[in-house]
């Protein structure tokens, strides 16, 4: 038999059976993982919430594999078939394959070739030729002749036996095991571009003739070749290197001794030998071909799935700019820059739109409206969408910034990933039911400046685009994974209950969208919360939730300091135990890193509340309040490098990165077109994981290899000691012909210096002097 689930799932988590146990309790009972994790360590025994989300999904499948091993028991039971032999197997088949393969000669099938054999009682010749080759399959046949159920000859009986023979074969658990392992290990991916597709499937032209190990075929080419055969391209199958391409297959051999079936001259031998080709090409092949390679897709989406989770983890837990009044730019060419103003607590307070390119050309005009409400709300951040027309929009901000220093204005490019997504949506209908959809963008570009994870928190993870091959994966596992990812930064930032927006609520442990309505209307209704304890008033938020979500709700000018800190209401008697030890107020305890460094955690614990909660308790007193999240800074792009075009080997640019996969990151240098830094280019050490190295969100500074303007990619390199093909062993000079850099990784506001251009120049654009510094001194007198 089989150890309990629990004791399975501690070993694979190397933790103890009685840790498993306590978390599997608590998950039953309702709990969620951030409120496990963090305010139930000494129960659990200090599981994080990593291994609990592991424990949860690994709790689901083994549940799953025990319902499904009742439903095999009883229906074997039910046929009569069931013996202690096969019990035993059952009950100690430990994957969801294994069981299948056990259950497979008994599942319902429609109805076979060998079932129809075994009605006209062919069976018993079957089995005496497998058992005694020495028997001659033309004479053995003649008594089984029945011309009524369609076996008039003796061809037709003896390929009766043979579909009998095939079936038992492919239903055989102990050799489908083995043939499946063997080509796990040995079996490869080929690959080749289907007649006709040439053309239309240039950018597989990569897989047109390749050929992998399919236990070393990487997620990322698994998907890719997926992807093309789906589209019709690709022509996929699994393969193995035999030497002499009219041999046999090296399984038909593994079939054969399985059967005790060999060559040795007699009778039946040679029909037995076609037998087991038959079986393995007709049957087997095609049967294990397709289970390998569904095993590959399913490999790979876990993979990606587990890709995409990180990179949105580290770009929800991005550095935000904080509470900072920002305007936000949505770039557009011929509809216009969409501009809107949010203060500092993110509330929408004006909004214009500017046309400063084609077909209009104001570019004066749009300076001038910019310095105006620049100036009237005090901005201090303007975060520029990266889409169309975001450096030249930058560009316009450049001058703005240049011509009037005394705005003291940074400039940001932000992701607009998923941007018009939330334009669109209901939720945003809802929150700004007056305000044009095209504005509503600029909105969220400001905001995910100022606060990335309470912006995001609005959109549909698969719309952010942090994701690889994200279309390509089974939908519902992705979004079950990344909405686990969502809830666990949300309760590792907090949340100001009296700012919160509703869906950033929603995702607080223990609330769902109803509660976290409720709680925007009774603050709406009531006035701000001045205390955790005033949450129990909210309708329909009973204990349980309260338990579980008010650790992570903070109220940062409250009656009570503890309620701005991650210390959780049930242990605040612990908190009073500690100022009534130290004779201070709570007030003068918090923040005092020097004092609370002093004090003995040991000394404070009782029986609900060990070592672990005190030390957290602590570390909340020494910083209240304390954002995990990093200290803010942003790329700053080279000036003159816009497109691809403008792109040259040799390169250092500086750029955020966008995307992390397996095989490398993705840079944004500002071109309106990621560049690749593949895995070998990311460190002068061997990097298993780029993971290890960058993640989404971080500034770097790159060097461009090559540039292939025709498929619009570019390849960069994170070792400046690369040289790009073309120069290689040359000195690769970058003296800035195209442009200078633009200083260093944090934001720096303008100090009045030239931004990379000559003085005076005049290029249509306007410059500090002339008509455009006259509009914008008439915008700055307003």
């Amino acid at each position: 038999m089989l150890p309990p689930i629990e004791h399975r799932i501690a070993t694979e988590l190397a933790a103890q059976p009685r840790q498993v146990i306590a978390a599997i309790a608590l998950l039953d009972e309702g709990a969620t993982v951030p409120f496990i994790a963090r305010y139930r360590k000494e129960v659990t025994g200090g599981l994080d919430d990593t291994q609990l989300r592991t424990l949860e999904e690994r709790l689901g499948y083994l549940r799953e594999l025990e319902d499904r091993r009742a439903t095999v028991l009883a229906s074997i039971t039910e046929q009569g078939k069931l013996t202690d032999a096969l019990h035993a197997q059952i009950a100690t088949a430990d994957t969801k394959q294994r069981l299948e393969d056990l259950y497979l000669p008994y599942k319902q099938k429609r109805r076979t070739k060998a079932q129809i054999a075994r009605e006209a009682g062919i069976e018993p010749l079957a089995l005496a030729l497998l058992g005694d080759p020495t028997l001659a399959p033309e004479s053995e046949a003649q008594p089984y002749l029945n011309a009524d159920a369609g076996f008039a000859d003796t061809k037709s009986v003896l390929d009766g036996a043979r579909q009998i023979l095939i079936e038992r074969f492919a239903e055989d658990a102990e050799l489908l095991g083995t043939l499946r392992t063997w080509l796990q290990e040995h079996g490869q991916v080929s690959s080749g571009v289907v007649e006709g597709k040439e053309n239309d499937g240039a950018k597989f032209r990569d897989w047109f003739d390749f050929r992998e190990p399919i236990a070393a075929l990487p997620s990322h080419r698994a998907l890719a070749l997926l992807r093309g055969r789906n589209e019709g391209v690709l022509r996929l199958a699994l393969t193995v290197d035999q030497p002499d391409p009219d041999a046999p297959h090296p399984c038909e051999g593994r079939i054969a001794a399985r059967f005790g079936i060999r060559d040795q001259g007699r009778p039946a031998d040679k029909w037995l030998r076609e037998t087991v080709r038959w079986a393995w090409n007709v049957k087997i092949s095609l049967h294990l071909e397709l289970e390998l390679m569904n095993a590959l897709r399913e490999r790979a989406e876990e993979e990606a799935i587990r890709v995409f989770a990180r990179n949105l983890k580290d770009l929800l837990l991005a550095a935000p700019a904080g509470a900072r009044t920002t305007m936000g730019l949505d770039p557009g060419i011929r509809t216009g820059v969409k501009v809107a103003v949010i203060d500092a607590t993110g509330k929408l307070v004006d909004t214009a739109t500017i046309y400063p390119f084609e077909p209009r050309r104001d570019r004066d005009g749009s300076l001038a409206t910019l310095a105006a409400l620049a100036k009237k709300h005090a901005v201090e951040l303007v975060a520029i969408g990266n889409g169309t027309a975001s450096r030249d929009t930058d560009k316009l901000v450049a001058d703005l910034m240049e011509a009037a220093p005394q705005l003291r204005l940074t400039r940001v490019t932000v992701s607009e990933a998923g941007a018009s997504v939330y334009s669109a949506s209901e939720l945003a209908a809802r929150e700004f039911p007056d305000l044009d959809v095209s504005l509503r963008g600029a909105v969220s570009i400001a905001r995910r400046l100022q606060d990335p994870l309470a912006e995001l928190v609005k959109i549909d993870p698969k719309s952010i685009g942090v994701g690889q091959y994200q279309h390509d994966v089974n939908q519902s596992r992705l979004a079950k994974s990344l909405d686990a990812v969502v809830e666990d930064c949300v309760n590792a930032v907090g949340v100001d209950v009296n700012t919160a927006s509703p869906a950033l609520l929603a995702r607080i442990s223990g609330l769902n969208a109803t509660l976290a309505g409720n709680i925007v209307e009774h603050r709406n209704a009531n006035g701000p919360f001045r205390s955790r304890n005033a949450l129990k008033g909210v309708p329909r938020l009973g204990p349980k939730t309260f338990e579980l979500a008010a650790g992570f709700l903070r109220i940062p000018s409250g009656d009570n300091p503890l309620d701005a800190s991650a210390v959780h209401p049930e242990a605040y008697p612990v908190v009073e135990r500690i100022l009534a030890r130290v004779a201070k107020s709570v007030r003068e305890l918090m923040g005092n890193p020097a004092f609370v460094k002093t004090l003995r955690p040991a000394e404070f614990t009782d029986e609900r509340f060990g070592v672990p909660t005190v030390l957290d308790i602590l570390a909340e007193l020494e910083k209240p309040g304390r954002d995990p999240r990093p200290e803010f800074r942003t790329a700053t792009f080279r000036e003159g490098v816009e497109t691809l075009k403008d792109l040259a080997p040799g390169m250092m640019l500086e750029g955020t990165v966008t995307n992390v996969t397996n095989f490398g990151a993705f840079v944004d240098v500002g071109v309106h077109q990621d560049g690749l830094v593949h895995i070998s280019a990311l460190a002068d050490r061997f990097v298993k994981d780029p993971h290890s190295v960058v993640k989404a969100g971080q500034v770097v500074k790159v060097k461009v290899l090559e540039v292939d303007l025709a498929r619009k990619r570019i390849a960069l390199t994170m070792r400046m000691s690369d040289e790009p093909p073309a120069i290689a062993g040359a000195a690769a000079s970058d003296t800035g012909t195209r442009g200078r850099h633009g200083g260093g990784a944090r934001p720096e506001r303008n100090t009045g210096r030239s931004a990379g251009r000559s003085e005076g120049r005049n290029d249509g654009r306007g410059t500090a002097g002339g008509a455009m510094a006259d509009a914008l001194a008439r915008a700055l007198r307003k």
